[in-house]
């Protein structure tokens, strides 16, 4: 028997021909090589961009990040309409998000994966199947376009709530857009109005998403998708600018579906006149110590952004006259807004009571004292419409008002105008899955009670696993297979059932009340008598603001 060698390992190593050595590694690398996937390339008019290969849910994906739809709105371009983007040479690597618009950190929940923050942000992002997981290559695949929330002050597409993925795998391609925020999308003074060839101004960031849906009809293709097959979509702001969107002449022809997630631009969310979004601007531009349009812009992007610390509250949208003739309640009640399906829905618990009893114990008394306080003589028919004979009753009559005025009153005005003049079906969901405990709580935090403003999200995009601060449990792991489910097939065909999830009717008149879809781990159908309470609300928020 031959005798073992004692030598190390690397010195038998070394004792091997160099020759040997470079032709195994180089071997080795080629094999490497031949086992990488290839980076994925597109060809647009402006260039060619290179994303990156993925695989989700054994799917796999091409993913392109921070690819630009408008030139910089930075210099001369603040506050004018989104131009178009100039062309460069060469590759153009698109593998990392682009910057976030300029905001406040104003939202806890706000998680970015953005490459900064930057008036110039005006980029989108996409997923797609990969040609290899398309049969026969490229096809014409079925497209979301999702706007974020954030009160159009806050928010961007790379959150990765929003990431579209897991929507990607189910056999479309998916698009998160970023578009101008706060006193940088929504502002207007006289100066801008005068410059504008159409006298307009206010609403840079909707005009911003316009761009966009133009971009997605001259360029999805070339990822795959069917530009005659968009749906747009959005959650809160997001919603409401769907919402708008549908109602604007400038892009009601540009998509076929549509997908609302909490809000309409419908009062108590109702646009301001122009005047009124020039009053603002001006008190703004007075507080910044400018004095001419040419003074605002040479402003440091941060000096503007820093002007508005403290005045709270959300974006207004105005009636400019080119975007907007005419509130969009006026426009859905006369039928001129986008003919097409719309699927949308509120959560269980918008807002919480505490909002409407002012921090005061839920009692009969003090929420009795509450509707006399919002609605003087009309508190005896609120109270009968939003009951509070025991505690518990006034929990859930009070939740339901604060929700109401807050944005769920809005919801339900738009599905019930889309649903009379549509002319297409129209889908209602309530969503009721509370999120469970976080991993790590506070010491004394507990869950919500119900489902909170933005709780969808996660559910109806499959991402929950993109979100680490919840446990997720098997039941909420089972309502967002249905409802990505019902999303999925929706943006496929507009209709979101198929065989495998519980059958969703269209909203139509049953038993007294209107069908809707309660979204939960025991998803079921059920009638929403709720009626005369938006009807009450809606004669309320004809004469005044909302008081909460």
């Amino acid at each position: 028997m031959p005798a073992i060698s004692s030598r190390p390992f690397a010195c038998r190593l070394a004792c091997i021909p160099l020759a040997c050595v470079l032709g195994l590694a180089s071997r080795v690398a080629m094999a490497a090589a031949a086992a990488a996937p290839v980076p994925p390339r597109v060809v647009l008019s402006t260039g060619v961009l290179e994303g990156k290969p993925a695989i989700v849910d054994g799917v796999a994906l091409d993913e392109f990040q921070g690819i630009p739809y408008a030139a910089p709105p930075v210099g001369d371009l603040r506050w004018k309409p989104p131009q178009p983007v100039k062309a460069w040479t060469g590759v153009r690597q698109a593998r990392q998000f682009g910057p976030r618009c300029m905001q406040l950190p104003l939202f806890g929940d706000m998680v970015f994966r953005s490459n900064g923050m930057s008036e110039n942000c005006l980029y989108l992002n996409v997923w797609a199947p990969a040609p290899a997981a398309v049969a026969g290559g490229r096809a014409k695949l079925p497209v979301l376009v999702y706007f974020f929330g954030g009160g159009f002050v806050a928010g961007d597409g790379s959150e990765p709530r929003y990431d579209g993925a897991s929507l990607a795998s189910k056999g479309m391609v998916t698009v998160t857009v970023n578009y101008r925020l706060g006193a940088f999308g929504f502002f207007a003074v006289p100066g801008l109005v005068q410059e504008s060839p159409q006298h307009a101004a206010g609403n840079y960031g909707l005009l911003d998403q316009v761009a966009a849906l133009r971009w997605v009809r001259a360029n999805i293709a070339r990822f795959g998708g069917d530009p005659a097959r968009v749906t747009i979509a959005g959650e809160s702001a997001g919603s409401i600018a769907v919402s708008a969107l549908m109602a604007s002449p400038l892009s009601r022809h540009l998509f076929a579906r549509a997908i609302g997630e909490s809000g309409a631009l419908i009062a108590p969310i109702a646009p301001v006149s122009l005047a009124t979004m020039q009053a603002h601007g001006e008190a703004l531009a007075h507080r910044l110590g400018a004095d001419s349009l040419a003074a605002l812009r040479a402003l440091p992007a941060d000096t503007v952004l820093q002007a508005t610390r403290g005045q709270g509250g959300d974006a207004d949208v105005d009636i400019d006259g080119w975007f907007l003739h005419e509130p969009p309640a006026v426009t859905f009640a006369r039928g001129r807004q986008a003919k097409l399906p719309l699927l949308l829905g509120t959560n269980s618990q918008e807002d919480f009571y505490p909002t409407v009893l002012k921090g005061k114990p839920p009692t009969p008394e003090n929420y009795r004292a509450a509707l006399q306080r919002l609605f003087g003589t009309q508190a005896g028919r609120a109270l009968a419409l939003y009951p509070g004979a025991d505690e518990a009753e006034v929990r859930r009559s009070a939740t339901a008002l604060a929700g109401d005025f807050f944005i769920a009153h809005s919801t339900w005005r738009w599905m019930d105008l889309q649903r009379r003049s549509g002319g297409a079906p129209v889908y209602f969901y309530y969503f009721a899955q509370p999120r469970p405990a976080k991993r790590h709580p506070a010491k004394g935090e507990t869950p919500d009670a119900g489902a909170v403003h933005s709780g969808e999200i996660e559910y109806a995009l499959g991402n929950l696993d993109g979100n680490a601060v919840y446990a997720w449990t098997p039941a909420d792991r089972e309502t967002s297979r249905t409802m990505e489910g019902y999303f999925a097939q929706f943006i496929k065909t507009g209709d979101p059932n198929r065989r495998g999830l519980p059958h969703w009717p269209a909203v139509r008149e049953s038993d007294g009340g209107l069908l809707r879809q309660v979204i939960d781990a025991h998803t079921h159908t059920e009638v929403d008598r709720g009626a005369a309470r938006q009807a009450f609300l809606q004669r309320y928020f004809a004469t005044h603001a909302d008081p909460l």
